[in-house]
């Protein structure tokens, strides 16, 4: 059953607005192993695009969706970088603007303690992709795609914030599918009640979100706080949601319908190197899922399969895998732990 009706004419399956970043591991390769160790201890690291969107941009492509970005970088080598990247893999690169006031790229420095225990370091001053402006904001371009796919960092600061709600705004004028990835940072914000003032906005306007058990928490504090997952669910489902898929990290996540029903999905079994990435791979492989028209269950298990992928990986975007990769993943799981290893 097709929850969600999307435009087959559009000429991109999929836009995505918000964070790019560069992001710095230790590296872990034939040439140089770090091991588990404190970030202050580690001499080698590897450079890789990152940031939620960035990553699903690149996740959603792997699995042949036509996508594109929307955002700016730093007009520098890192913002070079960034652009010849998503060229390379075929993301449209049309609406990336550079950043004219000195803005930089985030950046991000990795430490891996354990395969449970990992943390990241942020350098997110005047960062460039905040500098997005209504300005940057085009409506033929929204119009082309089947749906659009906010980033709730984008949200944390001026002008940035207002070209996010001017995106939305333009899309639900055009029929365009709103997907919200609620992407909570603690970085950038001021407040928890600025967080449910601009977070709840853009919920109430999505025809897909996609979040935490504690992102729900923040994005309805001044709504109704302490619900369940299921009266979260109806809440959004009153507005305009079609789907609503709520994360328990390590327990689990499950998808509520507009028509009632809820499926639920656990991560597959793998040796971690790090305890993020997991989320993008989960957020590509299920809207990959869903774009296909699969059942809910399907889509779910399919985005929890690459989200363990990629918690096995040493990056967020260059291992991401391709739809094959996916399938014969599922496919060894299944043979070692038997068919309902994922499923609730």
């Amino acid at each position: 059953m097709r929850y969600v009706a999307f435009d087959e004419s559009r000429e991109f399956d999929l836009l995505l607005l918000g964070r790019v970043a560069i992001d710095f591991n230790p590296a872990y390769n034939d040439q140089v192993k770090e091991d588990f160790k404190p970030l202050k201890d580690v001499h080698t690291f590897e450079k890789f695009v990152g940031g939620s969107p960035a990553n699903i941009s690149v996740g959603v492509t792997r699995h042949g969706m036509k996508a594109g970005f929307i955002g700016k970088v730093s007009d520098d080598q890192f913002g070079d970088y960034v652009i010849e990247y998503f060229d390379n893999l075929g993301i449209d690169t049309s609406n990336i603007s550079r950043a004219q006031n000195g803005e930089k790229l985030g950046l991000t420095f990795t430490e891996m303690l354990s395969e449970k225990e990992s943390h990241i370091l942020m350098y997110r001053n005047q960062a460039a992709d905040l500098a997005l402006s209504t300005e940057d904001i085009n409506e033929e371009y929204i119009k082309s795609a089947k749906a659009i796919l906010i980033s709730g960092t984008a949200l944390a600061e001026s002008p940035s914030r207002e070209a996010t709600i001017k995106a939305v705004m333009l899309a639900k004028r055009n029929n365009t599918k709103v997907i919200f990835d609620i992407d909570y940072r603690a970085y950038n914000w001021k407040n928890d009640d600025e967080i449910s003032i601009y977070y709840s906005m853009i919920a109430k306007e999505s025809d897909v979100i996609m979040g935490s058990r504690e992102e729900f928490d923040l994005t309805e504090k001044l709504i109704n706080p302490g619900m369940s997952d299921v009266e979260s669910a109806a809440l959004w489902h009153s507005y305009n949601a079609k789907i609503v898929v709520i994360k328990h990290g390590m327990k689990g996540s499950t998808a509520y319908t507009d028509d009632g029903q809820q499926f639920s999905i656990k991560p597959f079994p793998v040796d971690a190197r790090k305890g993020f990435g997991g989320g993008d791979g989960y957020g590509s492989g299920f809207l990959y899922g869903l774009y296909q028209g699969w059942e809910i269950i399907d889509c779910l298990e399919f985005g929890s399969a690459e989200a363990s992928m990629m918690v096995r990986s040493n990056n967020c975007s260059d291992d991401l895998p391709d739809t094959e990769a996916v399938h014969e993943f599922i496919k060894m799981e299944k043979e070692q732990y038997g068919e309902m290893i994922a499923r609730i």
